[in-house]
């Protein structure tokens, strides 16, 4: 299935840069990248440029509804992946994704945690601790999670609900996407497709 990625950024100079080299280095295969320029006042707009695989989408309204909707209404592919400017993409991401959604049709979302690059050894053992714990059993209790730096839904599906909620412009659109969605197919989370 065609992967369109978007990435939206605020402000992210400081690392934006190294997010796309990570697409750049193990994004081969997505049909599409994205990024959403979301009213950035520092120089985030000038290193996006510095990529010539990247299409750039400027979305003066601040808030990350309106940027992942922005990317939304840019993206052709089947698929719509999201990831934070300041994430990098792991090894098998996109490979894991393939087979995902290329092995169950009844999936309309995929999700995977976080890991964090800029911790300490041992803040970093312990949310990976938190992480295993506590993600799963979300998931087990609740029935469906994404989580907002690491996403990716059926473009169709989330027309069909009607893209992201307007009214959640930073914390919580997540939560709220995941629930929609899960009315209309399986979500499911994979410990190993981390970002």
């Amino acid at each position: 299935m065609k992967i369109s990625l978007i990435i939206p950024a605020y402000n992210e100079e400081k690392y934006i840069g190294a997010c796309l080299k990570s697409v750049e280095k193990y994004g081969q295969g997505l049909f599409e990248v994205i990024v959403v320029n979301n009213a950035s006042t520092d120089r985030t707009k000038d290193i996006i440029q510095q990529f010539s695989f990247v299409k750039i989408v400027d979305e003066p309204r601040k808030g990350l509804s309106y940027a992942r909707d922005k990317g939304l209404s840019e993206a052709n592919g089947e698929l719509v992946a999201y990831v934070d400017a300041d994430c990098r993409l792991s090894p098998d991401w996109l490979n894991i994704i393939s087979k995902e959604f290329n092995e169950n049709q009844k999936i309309v979302a995929l999700s995977g945690p976080v890991q964090y690059y800029d911790l300490s050894f041992l803040q970093n053992f312990f949310t990976k601790i938190l992480v295993w714990i506590f993600m799963p059993l979300t998931y087990r209790i609740v029935g469906h999670t994404l989580l907002g730096g690491n996403f990716i839904v059926k473009k169709e599906i989330i027309l069909k609900i009607g893209g992201f909620n307007q009214n959640l412009l930073f914390y919580g659109d997540d939560a709220d996407l995941a629930r929609r969605v899960a009315s209309l197919g399986k979500v499911k989370f994979r410990m190993d497709l981390f970002v």
